[in-house]
């Protein structure tokens, strides 16, 4: 089984705090991965650390067989990265968004109109091609930063918390493009604090505190347990004696 992300006791420090502790894990390639866990877990700068945008205080990560210290910008060849916060241009349509990003992915002609039309297919924001990014709902925006990184085809995605906020109806859509990705050889891992979205992974990692506690399918995490959360509860109780 190839793995496409391996860490080895990835740790990041902020004076004091300690965000992500000693932190071992691999993702094998075709998998989608979730990290669980709440607010100020540490799963965000773990994304960032697997992304090449942050260096680590200690230990390492290598991604698509690159290191992600020493060769950040073939890590950034061969990812896609869609962080929380909704980064496109508002005043701008979602065609127009579209070809502002495979500009700088250097995709122009033939090859751009194909993936760019099959991206519209693929999300259903055909009929939205026009509307300015401003005036799109929480789903569709999630949607169309979803393209924008599509666009120069990465190996990985990394997505942050992408349905954090978004109306039922369009996380369902969205779990559906997640999928035909899968089906595509794409990699994804994410971030979630739903665990009714965790247990559509193929493998969870439950994170609190900086802390890797439990790492497994979610079927075998929830084994003896009524549901997901209570195994976190009881997995974050075992971690700390409490």
């Amino acid at each position: 089984m190839e793995h496409v992300i391996v860490t080895q006791n990835l740790t990041r420090r902020f004076g004091d705090l300690v965000a992500v502790d000693s932190l071992s894990l691999t993702v094998a390639a075709g998998e989608i991965f979730g990290l669980v866990g709440p607010d100020g877990a540490g799963k965000t700068t773990t994304l960032r650390l697997l992304c090449g945008l942050m260096d680590p205080t200690e230990g390492g990560a290598m991604v698509a067989g690159y290191d992600v210290a020493r060769e950040p910008q073939a890590v950034k060849d061969r990812i896609g990265y869609m962080a929380q916060r909704f980064g496109l241009y508002q005043d701008l349509t979602v065609q127009e968004n579209m070809d502002f990003y495979a500009d700088l992915f250097g995709i122009f002609g033939e090859e751009r109109a194909e993936l760019e039309q099959r991206l519209l297919r693929m999300t259903r924001m055909e009929p939205f091609r026009d509307r300015r990014a401003g005036q799109l709902s929480g789903g569709m925006k999630q949607k169309l930063s979803l393209m924008c990184t599509l666009l120069h085809r990465p190996e990985i995605m990394f997505l942050d918390e992408p349905t954090n906020g978004v109306d039922p109806v369009s996380r369902r859509d969205f779990w559906t493009i997640l999928y035909q990705l899968l089906k595509d050889g794409i990699t994804i891992f994410m971030t979630t604090a739903y665990l009714d979205e965790a247990e559509r992974c193929n493998r969870v990692g439950l994170m609190h505190r900086g802390k890797l506690i439990r790492c497994d399918a979610p079927e075998l995490i929830k084994a003896g347990a009524e549901t997901l959360e209570t195994a976190f509860i009881e997995a974050i109780r075992s971690e700390t004696g409490a």
